[in-house]
């Protein structure tokens, strides 16, 4: 078996396993046994499984697969060096700017310089000026520390500035700030799973020209946030803000009206807050969670069935 048939077989495992000690054991695996060469990683494409490990929920993967990955880049550059097809800035000697080979990769390291679209020469094609910035915008923002071939990261972004430029309807405001907010989140470098994803195809153009900025972020990030709602939570239940006094509810258990309710910013600023009830006779505090969206659609609703019985 060759080294990229064996290779492209550890890569089908990991990609087949859940367990974080197994992962680990693989990565271990690809970490000792392996010299690679570009045109290796190019045909099992272990980088971009790897690579999207950089982001597991487990520390230990996370930075064993940081680890390979730089390793893996250390190795492919030195092999260039040795063969003469890089210089000693990281630029590749043969390659052109004004209209490089189809497919060529570039495979930057730390000493080597920042991908962007005008380096590596593309050519949006959508006879729009608007349009073509924004393909190149997106195409910086997924390439800069790629090693996956220009054609590649190109046909990505020109899908994704495509699926933008149709759900908004042409090159409006809302289109602008889309693909900044996209571009934003494909280039933050503590979110690597997000721009190897949509390069590999696994996370479609489609799906991701219509994700917010949370559901783009990293599983870093969302744990950060989830805490901090949970945080916000307690507080706001120990914080015994100042009640208000109503009829719109009614307890399941006494059947009265009278109850207190207040309202606490239990999730992020840019979401309503949330509305917790507690019923006087009984003092019954049930599970009542409402946000103030609900609220206020309970009260109408409420309305309602007042101007329907009588």
């Amino acid at each position: 078996m060759s080294e990229a048939a064996e290779l492209k077989k550890l890569v089908k495992q990991l990609q087949g396993t859940p367990n974080p000690a197994d992962i680990v054991a693989l990565l271990n695996k690809l970490k000792s046994d392996f010299q690679v060469s570009e045109a290796i990683l190019r045909e099992s494409k272990a980088g971009l499984a790897v690579g999207k490990l950089r982001q597991h929920v487990s520390k230990d993967v996370a930075d064993l697969a940081k680890e390979i990955v730089k390793k893996w880049k250390t190795q492919v550059e030195k092999a260039k060096l040795a063969n003469g097809k890089l210089q000693p800035n990281g630029k590749d000697r043969k390659a052109s700017v004004a209209s490089p080979a189809p497919g060529t990769p570039l495979t930057p390291t730390a000493s080597s310089v920042t991908r962007t679209a005008k380096l590596d020469g593309i050519r949006a094609g959508t006879a729009d000026t608007t349009r073509d910035k924004c393909v190149e915008l997106l195409y910086d923002g997924m390439a800069h520390d790629s090693g996956a071939p220009i054609d590649l990261i190109l046909k990505r972004a020109q899908g994704l500035e495509k699926a933008v430029y149709h759900n908004l309807g042409g090159t409006t405001g809302e289109y602008k700030n889309r693909i900044r907010s996209l571009f934003v989140n494909l280039k933050d470098k503590n979110n690597p799973g997000l721009r190897d994803s949509l390069i590999s195809g696994e996370l479609s153009v489609e799906k991701l020209s219509k994700m917010t900025s949370q559901e783009m972020a990293s599983e870093e990030r969302k744990a950060a946030d989830q805490k901090i709602r949970e945080e916000n939570f307690h507080n706001s239940l120990a914080a015994g803000e100042q009640q208000a006094e109503t009829d719109a509810f009614q307890c399941s258990r006494c059947k009265q009206r009278k109850c207190h309710y207040r309202q606490a910013q239990t999730r992020s600023a840019d979401e309503p807050m949330t509305t917790f009830v507690t019923y006087v006779p009984c003092q019954n505090t049930p599970d009542l969670l409402l946000t103030h969206i609900d609220y206020q659609m309970h009260q109408l609703w409420q309305q309602v069935e007042v101007f329907v019985v009588h």
